[in-house]
């Protein structure tokens, strides 16, 4: 029988010859309902009572002769820490995993296996009083690839403001602060470089954005590889369970070297700030992030049913059982290393889900719909930086894109650096013909690494297309499928 936990406190009783004050431990016990329990016992042994509970029962009083003593009869009885747990369970279910989604079609039985889990493992989440986790022994540092005295251009003055960006940045600066996020540089400090910001809007939400454009520059790279995501969700193939989580400000949970500290410091109008924590916006953020993850999380990401990309956490399972118990091995490592998931970013234990830019299952993987959609509403590019963002996005799903080299070869050399932009009939042709296959990507099999692939080869004049498909039993019938285009 182990405890739930020790507290410390500081026990008064009062007297009118006066209190008496003592230092004790209270040991917590989780539905202790065992009947050789002599609670007290470690102060009885202060003051001479020596209980033994062995096979002959007895109790002495200082130097008196043993006095034998018997266990009476117990009634039946009633949990208080089981009470106030089912309590705290309770609350935890109904003001915080409320934000979260849980998969509706999980029998009660199931959903309440899942709670249990999840209220277990409860200080992984953030919650009103820790909004932000607090990661330890992954500091993050900038190196620099010049020497002090640093260039001008690191000494950036503050952007100009409207009124209303002005309001909005200094409660975002307030926010970050009570958060120990930002802190107010003094006076007398020495500031060699600093950063301005700007507020993006969108819609009516603001967000406040660092300019880290110049400091990046000069920053040495750190080309710690990030996961390539088509790559990375193959694992999910045959997996009945899909949960999808991620970190509450993940960056805003990592602390600074004090020399990087010195590098990310604001300007704005109302004063000079110091980051903390890592930013948004600097060069070397998600590769650290991704490095710290890995490093985290070793043992579960190379026995292949947990996926990490930057602060986004994918666990997948072929069982319920192994669903439970792999979510709380990821919970505990969250929770010990003192990080925060955002409940209304989580997923639980899902057929199909979202992620990633995809839909995915353990039999296919699908491009999100409302995604593409945002982007097919968009007017007709104008300039070589939008061409080349319609272009970055349409390749990001070239693998659901059949012919997509052939296709998007004439917009390609529209914004070739030599040329000067013109959207010429063929252009315009083109760009349709990429929005019209966006909206009818194909639907890919998830590959099965245990059979044969077949591979298609289209060559003409303009180009060379690929397939790879595989046939694969789907509802006890054999169908062939793409598993990508090349």
């Amino acid at each position: 029988m182990y405890p739930l936990g020790i507290l410390d406190t500081n026990l008064v009783f009062p007297h009118p010859a006066g209190s008496v004050r003592m230092k004790t431990e209270i040991v917590v016990m989780d539905n202790c309902t065992s009947q050789h329990i002599i609670l007290g016992n470690d102060y009885l042994n202060i003051y001479g009572i020596d209980i033994n509970n062995h096979k002959d029962r007895y109790f002495t009083i200082g130097d008196n002769k043993r006095q034998k003593f018997a266990f009476s009869n117990m009634p039946k009885q009633i949990s208080v820490v089981s009470s106030v747990k089912d309590t705290y369970k309770d609350e935890f279910v109904s003001n915080q995993l409320v934000e979260a989604q849980i998969n509706p079609s999980l029998s009660p039985k199931m959903r309440n296996e899942l709670v249990d889990v999840l209220y277990t493992y409860n200080n992984a989440f953030a919650s009103d009083n820790e909004p932000l986790g607090a990661i330890r022994g992954h500091e993050v540092d900038i190196t620099l690839n010049i020497d002090r005295p640093y260039p001008p251009v690191l000494r950036r003055p503050a952007y100009p403001a409207s009124p209303r960006a002005r309001e909005a940045l200094e409660k975002h600066i307030q926010e970050l602060i009570q958060l120990g996020v930002l802190r107010k540089v003094g006076h007398n400090e020495e500031v060699e470089v600093t950063t301005p910001v700007i507020i993006a809007w969108h819609n009516d939400k603001s967000r406040m954005v660092g300019d880290f454009r110049e400091l990046n520059t000069y920053t040495v790279p750190d080309r710690y590889p990030i996961p390539r995501i088509q790559e990375t969700l193959t694992q999910l193939s045959k997996a009945k369970y899909i949960t999808s989580m991620d970190a509450l400000k993940g960056f805003h949970q990592n602390f600074l070297t004090p020399k990087a500290k010195k590098l990310l410091r604001i300007i704005t109008h109302c004063g000079i700030y110091e980051y903390l924590r890592m930013p948004f916006g600097i060069k070397n953020a998600p590769s650290h992030y991704q490095r710290m993850m890995n490093t985290i999380f070793p043992t579960e990401l190379s026995e292949g049913w947990l996926i990490i990309y930057i602060d986004d956490i994918i666990i997948c399972s072929d069982s319920w059982f192994v669903n439970l118990e792999r979510l709380a091995r990821v919970l505990h490592k969250v929770a010990e290393g003192n990080m925060k998931i955002s409940l209304n970013k989580c997923n639980f234990s899902f057929e199909e889900l979202k992620v990633l830019g995809h839909v995915v299952s353990g039999l296919s993987l699908g491009i999100d719909k409302n995604k593409v959609a945002a982007v097919l509403l968009k007017p007709i590019p104008q300039n070589k930086k939008e061409m080349m963002s319609f272009l970055g996005f349409s390749s990001y799903y070239r693998k659901h894109l059949k012919d997509f080299a052939i296709l998007a070869k004439s917009l390609y050399r529209i914004c070739d650096q030599q040329t000067v932009f013109e959207m010429t009939q063929d252009g315009i042709k083109a760009y349709g013909k990429i929005k019209k296959a966006l909206t009818e990507a194909a639907l890919l099999l998830m590959p099965d690494w245990n059979i044969p692939f077949k591979l298609y080869i289209d060559a003409c004049g303009d180009g060379l297309g690929e397939a790879l498909h595989q046939v694969q039993i789907i509802d006890d019938k054999p169908t062939e499928g793409p598993v990508c285009y090349i």
